[in-house]
């Protein structure tokens, strides 16, 4: 007998929790979706999005924001396509199939080399679908990305000990706090045309860009257009030393672009700027880490009042045991199977077949919100 519990956990804000007390989780509540950054691991979502974007909001006709960083930004730009459905399944597919040949006597291919190939991937997967994506009628698109510092661009026209060293330094600066990491990247939002986020903030209302995301160091919000949407997203993906940082982006600061997830790994935002409506977060772990270099600071981890409207979805700790070698995929697999792609291909079939059984346990929860006990963050 299937039980959605053992598959799906559902955690949410004490404001959540009490919504979905009164009414369940209703599609029209959702105001905002977040997609966080984590490389492999958000390929256990690609069930989730297929049934919350192809089936479920299809119930309701409001505006929805879509936040997202690094994979997530791919996952919530292929949402915005024609047919969701399909086009989040080829994302899952075209996601597994990356294959980044490694020059012999190498134990990775080059930065530059992985850098051109993503590009090449992106432009054939969105290819004509700029309008689609841009001008959707209820799906408003925000890319994280995370912009050097004039110290950080000067490493990054170095060589890659210049680069380590540089990056090093951010490190220490956020091991101090995250409002010291602002001395060396600043959090750029490309948002696309007509944005709630981008109207709020021209008319200067009290809920605006800046509030959503927080005053811990500097942000900036451009438009997202035909002209640069393809390079923030790829932006947006662009891990330090595993692809080159985009440069100098059409409408935006100059400068270097790197992954969105330095800045903003998980997303963890002032959700309450978008009260009284819900925040829907499917997720790959059970926690909100700030940034990627905040991992080691597990007090940075903790929940917060901004999370009160969030609704996060996460797999339960027995699916997890159940998948091969008891882990989520993550991008070390490309380095583990650097020889045998095959293999990691394969591993990663077998995942995202198993993921299918989390979003049939949240489309339960939404017929019968009593099959999934809610847990407070």
């Amino acid at each position: 007998m299937f039980k959605p519990s053992d598959h799906l956990r559902i955690l949410a804000g004490p404001f959540a929790i009490e919504q979905m007390r009164r009414q369940g989780l209703q599609a029209e509540q959702i105001i905002a979706i977040a997609g966080a950054a984590g490389g492999p691991k958000g390929l256990i979502l690609g069930p989730l999005d297929q049934f919350i974007f192809g089936h479920w909001l299809k119930a309701s006709e409001q505006p929805i924001d879509l936040i997202g960083a690094s994979i997530g930004c791919w996952r919530l730009a292929a949402a915005c396509a024609p047919d969701p459905e399909d086009k989040l399944k080829a994302f899952s597919k075209a996601y597994i199939e990356q294959d980044y040949r490694i020059p012999k006597g190498q134990r990775r291919p080059s930065p530059t080399a992985v850098s051109a190939s993503f590009a090449d991937g992106l432009s054939q997967f969105f290819g004509g679908l700029a309008k689609q994506v841009l001008e959707h009628g209820r799906y408003r698109l925000h890319v994280v990305t995370s912009r050097g510092s004039q110290a950080l661009a000067r490493a990054a026209v170095g060589s890659s000990f210049d680069l380590s060293l540089a990056f090093a330094r951010a490190w220490l600066a956020n091991a101090q706090s995250r409002h010291a990491l602002g001395a060396h990247l600043e959090r750029v939002v490309f948002s696309s045309s007509g944005a709630c986020l981008r109207q709020q903030l021209d008319q200067a209302s009290v809920k605006t860009d800046a509030a959503l995301f927080l005053h811990d160091f500097p942000a900036r919000q451009v438009c997202l257009d035909e002209a640069n949407w393809l390079a923030a997203l790829q932006a947006s993906c662009s891990i330090p030393m595993v692809l080159d940082p985009v440069w100098d982006l059409q409408g935006a600061p100059q400068g270097p672009y790197w992954d969105g997830g330095l800045t903003d790994y998980h997303l963890r935002l002032n959700y309450t700027a978008l009260k009284p409506g819900l925040v829907l977060y499917p997720h790959f772990v059970d926690k909100l880490i700030p940034g990627w270099l905040d991992k080691p600071w597990f007090w940075r981890h903790r929940t917060s009042a901004a999370l009160d409207n969030l609704v996060l979805l996460c797999p339960g700790r027995a699916w997890l045991a159940g998948l091969p070698d008891g882990r989520l995929p993550d991008r070390h697999d490309f380095v583990r199977f650097a020889h045998d792609p095959v293999a990691r291909m394969s591993r990663w079939r077998v995942v995202l077949e198993q993921a299918q059984s989390l979003a049939r346990a949240f489309e339960c929860f939404t017929r019968d919100p009593a099959c999934i006990a809610v847990e407070p963050l």
